[in-house]
């Protein structure tokens, strides 16, 4: 079903007609297809297979917290033959895993685990949950928008203990809100403006 003229439009309406497949749309000049939960595995074996989408280039996640789904699971796949690439979002909740897509490419592994560490995703058929960019003992998931700010624990190694040790979190200073402007949007006046308005002293 090549288009000769737009080979982007044609290819929408090929992955339209997958099993699964909702809301396809071409964003930015890019692909975009959410997906359901249940079918992930299929489509994504279906890309690779019949779509050449060869490579799996990251997978993150995004979290919305009002929603029953709150989070958002996104596939950036790439076909070198078709000099396309695809985003595939795929919304789950806190308890339901998604299919693993590591069988299909073995270094989704380390995407995967990097989405369930930051954000406390669970992939069915995934061998490896170990976190891969805290540390093991670490509470909670950073990434996920409830998290506190200042984190649950804090590290410092002790020099007498010859360890590492975990502590309650301690501010040294007070909380503080910041402005964020910048030192020349905060200044009504510089130094020498006097002079310019024929001010004295």
């Amino acid at each position: 079903m090549a288009d000769e003229a737009n080979p982007l439009a044609a290819l929408l309406v090929d992955v339209s007609a997958l099993p699964g497949v909702v809301d396809p749309r071409i964003d930015y000049g890019e692909l975009v297809l959410n997906a359901g939960r249940e079918d992930v595995y299929t489509l994504f074996k279906t890309l690779r297979d019949d779509f050449a989408f060869a490579q799996v280039m990251d997978i993150c996640g995004v979290d919305f917290p009002e929603r029953s789904l709150r989070f958002d699971i996104v596939y950036n796949l790439l076909s070198v033959t078709r000099n396309v690439r695809i985003r595939v979002v795929v919304a789950t909740d806190e308890e339901t895993p998604v299919a693993s897509v590591s069988s299909l490419w073995p270094n989704a592994t380390w995407w995967e685990r990097e989405v369930w560490d930051l954000f406390g995703v669970s992939f069915a058929g995934l061998a490896d949950h170990r976190r891969i960019l805290t540390d093991y003992g670490f509470e909670g998931h950073p990434l996920r928008k409830d998290f506190p700010l200042t984190g649950y624990v804090e590290v410092h190694y002790d020099g007498e203990r010859k360890s590492v040790v975990y502590d309650q979190v301690k501010l040294t200073q007070e909380f503080r809100n910041f402005d964020f402007l910048s030192p020349w949007e905060g200044m009504t006046s510089l130094p020498g403006d006097e002079k310019a308005r024929g001010q004295s002293r």
